[in-house]
């Protein structure tokens, strides 16, 4: 195994009373923690609106981070979000970022069956914005009502294998 990197495949888990705290516990480094609102925060939006889906992202038995994605309907034909990402400041530096969003796009296209993926970043964000362009998102021009630049990342035709957590990003 690299230095720094990871084995082991990726799981995703709903938010449940018996890992919320634990959930509730994760944050990013100093650095990046105006990028993304407090877990708590995350699941609170959640609780008060059932289209959000927030999830933990664990490597083996490691809760290594968070996720919260959901579809909108309205306006039609709807729009599908990675709204949240984070993984935990102790854990980074493993590649499970560009893991995750992987694996997030491959389980919202067999959840949603959409052709694009959106989601919003701080243009200060770069190392965020330089792994989201490697998996192929794009700025699409817009801005959400955070003052955020929208990214969308369109599924290719082909469908995309699994990855896992010892993958080079």
């Amino acid at each position: 195994m690299e230095h720094g990197k990871t084995t082991g495949s990726l799981r995703f888990t709903p938010v449940t009373g018996e890992n919320r705290a634990l959930v509730e516990g994760l944050s990013v480094s100093p650095g990046q923690s105006g990028f993304i609102e407090p877990v708590r925060e995350c699941l609170r939006e959640a609780d008060e609106l059932a289209l959000w889906r927030p999830a933990a992202i664990y490597c083996g038995d490691a809760l290594v981070g968070f996720a919260m994605y959901g579809f909108f309907p309205d306006p039609s034909p709807g729009e599908l979000w990675l709204d949240r990402l984070l993984i935990d400041w102790r854990h980074q530096g493993k590649g499970y970022g560009g893991q995750a969003v992987r694996t997030l796009l491959e389980r919202l296209r067999r959840e949603y069956g959409q052709d694009k993926v959106f989601l919003s970043v701080y243009e200060t964000n770069t190392a965020a914005i330089r792994l989201y362009r490697k998996i192929g998102f794009r700025f699409n021009g817009g801005h959400d009502t955070k003052g955020e630049a929208i990214m969308e990342y369109v599924y290719d035709k082909e469908r995309r294998r699994g990855y896992d957590c010892s993958a080079d990003d």
